[in-house]
């Protein structure tokens, strides 16, 4: 097998755990409150500036990621409760107000921290590179840190809507919104926490990546646009489809960056609009 074959599957995988992290949090939120939020990408890019700031000032990795997490998480509650509430059941003001709010955020984030792209520095613990047995190829240890945090997200979400009552009254209100709003659950409580947590998961996603890459004008809509071909591929929902949608996305971007990068939009939504002509619901979404 080709070097660039063997760098392509492994640029593809990594990707496709960084994806995962941003989107897990988007199709729980998506699915439940049936709610384009298109101010996830401003979070993911917003958590990342966040984080830089807070490893300037602490030389913590560990405390920048959770600090761009809890700062989107809490941006997250206040769009929630004190605008996007307000607008339930309409479709496109609640559009229209994610829309406006991710633009009122890129443009903070241009005063704040200017226009040039900045990269948040690797761990001193997770820099250098380690030799992958059996292929015996050298890789990026920061790299393979992130396969190893997806792994572990997935089993503590799996956990966390599997086998806690809030997770299972998730799952319900996904799968049967009327029939946990006539059971009496408070659901906006309900509302407010998953969106808290996807503003959270989407922060700290935001210091991964940023690491990972880069962060820059322009970065937050193009995550939000992979994270949503990631939620519509798999299906809204559904944790099992959001993994498998994330590895699909980012496995065809490596591969298409790598040897057509001239037609890498067009090979990357060509799957998207196949499956959706066979599954609109996505791989593993429910007909609603």
């Amino acid at each position: 097998m080709s070097l660039i074959l063997l760098m392509s599957i492994l640029n593809g995988l990594t990707l496709a755990a960084l994806l995962f992290i941003t989107a897990s949090g988007l199709t729980l939120s998506f699915s439940l409150m049936r709610v384009v939020n298109l101010t996830h990408g401003a979070f993911y890019l917003a958590g990342g500036f966040v984080g830089l700031s807070v490893l300037k000032a602490t030389e913590s990795w560990i405390i920048a990621g959770l600090a761009g997490g809890l700062c989107m998480a809490a941006l997250a509650l206040f769009e929630e409760r004190f605008l996007l509430r307000w607008a339930r059941g309409n479709d496109l003001i609640e559009t229209l107000v994610s829309l406006s709010i991710a633009i009122i955020i890129g443009d903070l984030i241009l005063v704040i921290w200017g226009g040039y792209p900045k990269t948040i520095a690797i761990p001193q613990a997770l820099g250098g590179a380690i030799k992958i047995p059996i292929i015996n190829l050298p890789y990026p240890l920061y790299r393979i840190f992130m396969l190893g945090l997806a792994i572990v997200i997935i089993g503590g979400l799996w956990l966390f809507l599997k086998k806690t009552n809030f997770g299972i009254t998730i799952r319900a209100g996904v799968d049967n919104f009327q029939m946990v709003s006539a059971l009496g659950i408070n659901v906006r409580r309900l509302f407010t926490s998953v969106f808290g947590l996807s503003g959270f998961l989407a922060g700290m996603a935001g210091v991964i990546g940023g690491t990972f890459m880069m962060l820059g004008i322009g970065e937050d809509w193009r995550i939000l646009t992979l994270t949503l071909i990631v939620i519509i591929v798999g299906g809204m929902g559904s944790l099992g489809g959001t993994i498998v949608g994330a590895l699909i996305t980012g496995l065809i971007y490596s591969f298409a960056t790598a040897f057509i990068p001239e037609f890498s939009l067009f090979v990357l939504f060509l799957p998207v609009a196949i499956i959706l002509s066979i599954r609109p619901q996505g791989l593993f979404g429910k007909e609603v």
